[in-house]
């Protein structure tokens, strides 16, 4: 009998373990497939798929620089089967530049880990008459209004980071607004738009190609990628950072032991050599934080960056 009964509980045990397995994890993101944000979410769900031995998919859910993917997560069930990898912009930033968004960052979300940085890079179309920063910047200001940039939508990184350099070297310089990276840089290839800021990504094929030119890095420090590119704030905008940190994020009441676990796989794959070469690939940094520390970054870049959309009196309808 006691064997039966042994037997009995082993047989349960791996039913519960495979049915465990099959279901199935979604990391949302907010933007279309090949942007950088998906191409490390993917990333991540491979990894974390074989780290946990779950089943973890992407599902894009573009839209509003990343809040419609953050509105969906809200509303979605706290069963620790539904995370988002949310991008600076999405988190920080669109609460202050949007009416609605749908959600308030610091209180319907579970930050379960910061997970990489997305340095951006300053880039122009081959035929602007401007080979360095400094030379742009000159040209802008001696014909004022005569150049676009073009940024990924409304409330992004590369739209914020273009304005806050517009404030500090005051360069006249209209904003096209896109939907994603694709089709902006294509633009700017194409001559449609002469400048952008936007990550390694979706720029570096472009650079080494020639199809754009690369005049600074706007990251705390230079680039393996791009190690003889000065940064902006080497060339005298003090302070200037500017970088898509990516965070993922569950909604709120997510049992503390499920986030405590997704934290600790996280943590582990990103420091796995396959993470980090292919990090290096995309042009990404590893970045790990654990869970309450995280929340204390996040809560601090609010307040930063509602300051910079406050003092820059941007508002999107």
């Amino acid at each position: 009998m006691k064997k039966l009964i042994f037997f009995l509980v082993m047989a349960m045990a791996t039913s519960l373990a495979q049915a465990q397995s099959e279901r199935v994890n979604k990391i949302i993101v907010g933007f279309p497939p090949g942007q950088a944000t998906d191409q490390v979410a993917r990333l991540l769900a491979q990894e974390l798929s074989r780290e946990l031995q779950e089943n973890f998919i992407v599902e894009n859910r573009p839209g509003q620089g990343g809040s419609v993917a953050l509105a969906a997560l809200k509303r979605s069930e706290s069963d620790g089967r539904t995370m988002a990898l949310a991008a600076l912009a999405s988190l920080v930033v669109n609460p202050h530049l949007y009416k609605n968004v749908g959600y308030a960052t610091l209180s319907d979300f579970e930050p379960v880990a910061l997970v990489a940085d997305l340095p951006m890079l300053l880039v122009v179309n081959p035929k602007v008459p401007a080979h360095s920063y400094q030379e742009l910047v000159n040209y802008v200001k001696d014909h004022p209004g005569e150049l676009n940039y073009a940024s990924s939508g409304n409330g992004t990184l590369s739209h914020l980071g273009m304005e806050e350099l517009k404030r500090h070297t005051g360069m006249e310089i209209a904003h096209i607004p896109y939907s994603g990276s694709a089709r902006s840089i294509a633009d700017v290839v194409g001559g449609g738009v002469q400048a952008a800021i936007d990550t390694v990504a979706v720029t570096q094929t472009q650079i080494r190609s020639g199809n754009l030119r690369l005049l600074a890095t706007t990251y705390s420090e230079r680039l393996p990628a791009f190690p003889d590119v000065p940064t902006i704030a080497e060339l005298g905008v003090k302070d200037f950072r500017l970088s898509a940190w990516l965070g993922l994020m569950m909604p709120k009441g997510v049992p503390p032991d499920r986030v405590a676990r997704l934290n600790k796989a996280a943590m582990k794959v990103i420091r796995s050599e396959v993470v980090r070469s292919k990090y290096a690939a995309l042009g990404a940094v590893p970045r790990t934080m654990p869970t309450p520390e995280f929340r204390r970054f996040m809560a601090a870049e609010y307040e930063r960056w509602g300051n910079g959309v406050s003092q820059a009196a941007l508002k999107v309808d």
